[in-house]
């Protein structure tokens, strides 16, 4: 299990990787656009979102520093632009976490399979706080 703090950006997370990387002196472990995610006739991906981040991280000293772009459309606010990331390689520890931090909380996304996950999730918790919550099988 492990918490990592997760970065959000307007546009220009493929630029912030590659600056703190420089600034760490480490590689660019990986970094996923929107356009390389399975495609979903439902949900049809905007042109101006494809070569948008949709996943990047960098390992600084042992701690992996997530980042995202923001979606179009979706809300930005520089300043308060993080999450934290919960990593649990046990999907009951995942299922317990999440519902015990959605308690008078607000989730965005419910937990479920994604093409990344077998059960993942996303919220604010009652105190504000950010959570993206994940099952990492290993």
């Amino acid at each position: 299990m492990s918490i990592n703090a997760y970065l959000n950006f307007n546009g220009n997370t493929r630029e912030v990787v590659e600056f703190y990387a420089e600034v760490f002196g480490v590689e660019v472990s990986q970094i996923h656009t929107f356009g390389e995610s399975p495609s979903d006739p439902s949900f049809p991906l905007p042109e101006e979102a494809k070569n948008l981040v949709m996943h990047a991280n960098l390992v600084i000293g042992g701690s992996i520093l997530m980042f995202s772009d923001v979606f179009p459309g979706m809300p930005y606010t520089q300043g308060t632009n993080i999450s934290l990331s919960y990593q649990s390689n046990s999907i009951e520890e995942t299922q317990h976490v999440f519902n015990k931090l959605k308690v008078g909380g607000t989730v965005q996304m419910e937990l479920q399979k994604t093409f990344w996950s077998e059960c993942y999730g996303s919220l604010t918790d009652k105190f504000g706080i950010q959570w993206q919550v994940n099952y990492n099988a290993l």
